[in-house]
């Protein structure tokens, strides 16, 4: 007989974990028989006593399987099902770029994404900016739309992962959520109830990632890989630079008008363009569409510049009940904030160091993120043309630009983003946008 108190001290005690004793405690949590109490108490003796590899991979596995797990076989596809994740960031839009895109090489993008978490913005919240975009479809409307169309971006269902949903609240309250093993189990567990043959992860490092130092970036890009490899899923792990905003903007409605652009051709920022050509190309190679990174990245240009990318985006929204021609007239459907405010430069100088951090608290404050769960999000609010690291600026010239609800918000998140910016006579070293690729 399980008794969950015994399979505690076991992690209490340093002394490892059996695969089936895994399974049931995580069977325990969605029924109800282990109790909140000693789910946090295994999180507290994790966060301590840490998890090995092959208890990492049994207790990911025993998390997929606590609900349904889609099985992609009876759609006959003629491509394989990859996905990406990311840690999050400031004005990281890639995956709503990298999904059409695959889709458009011939691959199938089922991608599974969550709303903001503190200062990161969520792509559910930037796609609840397009108007009728449905983020929760049902099961079979999902896998038919990636049929049909080779991607769905939706948010996670009830039934994928529900012995994640109550772990993660459990630890989100236990002071427990920075355990790198749990984490590792978190996304994979999701990402292994989507059916997915391969999976790209992007994890962020600077001043503005989720994990604290580039140390502990690379300790989750690692466990990432060696999970998801002894789960059966081949993923490889990219860690890229969040110092600064990835894309020139922050906020959702703002966010969506930046991909449009970008699909389209119309405007293509170096750094989003660099991190998204990367994990693009990472994702067509471990689908086996191309044979390495050159061949990816020629294929990747191809359908950007024939505008085949820019179709599935469209044809995604349009199938997930969003406008039919919303990448031909953005400005009809995504909303503008009232007031428009530059953020100047107190001095002249060069841009040596931002705290994007700041920049992600800054939108969360005007009403673009959320502080509880339950706070409703403002669309069009954010920040836009923000200055890179490694500017020279002149006194008084924007360093961005706020888009507020008032005069008074704006001028709060505008003297924030002013603070976040650091300028010196000198200026610094810019830290490169990808810093490794750990297979």
């Amino acid at each position: 007989m399980f008794m969950p108190q015994e399979f505690i001290r076991k992690k209490r005690d340093r002394q490892p974990l059996d695969r089936d004793d895994i399974a049931a405690f995580v069977r325990g949590v969605v029924d109800g028989s282990v109790t909140e109490g000693q789910v946090s108490a295994f999180a507290m003796a994790v966060y301590f006593n840490d998890l090995s590899v092959d208890e990492r991979v049994a207790l990911t596995l025993a998390q997929r399987d606590s609900g349904q797990v889609l099985d992609w076989r009876a759609l006959h596809l003629d491509g394989p099902v990859v996905d990406k994740h990311s840690t999050g960031g400031v004005g990281d839009l890639t995956s709503l770029l990298l999904g059409p895109m695959i889709a458009a090489c011939g691959a199938y993008v089922p991608m599974i994404s969550g709303r903001g978490l503190g200062h990161t913005g969520g792509t559910l919240d930037k796609l609840n900016a397009i108007p009728g975009y449905n983020v929760t479809p049902d099961t079979d409307e999902f896998q038919r739309v990636v049929r049909d169309v080779g991607v769905a971006i939706i948010g996670q269902t009830a039934q994928l992962a529900p012995a994640d949903k109550r772990i993660y609240a459990i630890r989100d309250i236990t002071a427990t959520v920075e355990s790198v093993a749990m984490i590792t189990a978190s996304i994979l567990s999701k990402k292994l109830a989507a059916g997915l043959e391969g999976l790209v992860m992007d994890v962020k490092v600077g001043s503005g990632a989720f994990m604290p130092t580039p140390e502990k970036s690379l300790e989750l890009a690692r466990s990432i890989v060696d999970v998801g490899t002894g789960a059966g899923m081949k993923t490889t792990a990219l860690l890229t630079d969040m110092n600064q905003s990835l894309a020139p903007c922050a906020g959702n409605a703002l966010e969506i008008a930046c991909v449009i652009d970008y699909l389209t051709g119309k405007s293509r920022p170096h750094r989003l363009h660099e991190v998204t050509m990367a994990l693009a190309a990472q994702m067509l190679v471990i689908g086996g569409i191309a044979t390495d990174d050159a061949q990816a990245r020629v294929k990747l240009q191809a359908v950007l510049d024939s505008g085949a990318a820019a179709e599935r985006f469209a044809r995604m929204v349009a199938a997930l009940g969003g406008p039919v021609d919303l990448i031909d007239a953005p400005a009809r459907y995504l909303s503008e904030a009232q007031v428009r405010i530059p953020v100047v430069a107190p001095v002249a100088g060069w841009v040596e160091r931002i705290d994007c951090r700041a920049l992600g608290v800054a939108v969360v404050g005007l009403g673009g993120g959320r502080v509880r769960a339950e706070d409703s999000i403002d669309y069009a609010v954010g920040l836009s043309a923000l200055v890179p690291l490694g500017q020279h600026v002149d006194a008084g010239q924007p360093l961005g630009f706020v888009h507020g609800r008032s005069v008074g918000e704006a001028a709060r998140a505008a003297a924030m983003v002013q603070r976040a910016y650091t300028l010196s006579a000198a200026g610094g070293a810019v830290p490169p946008t990808l810093y490794r690729i750990v297979e």
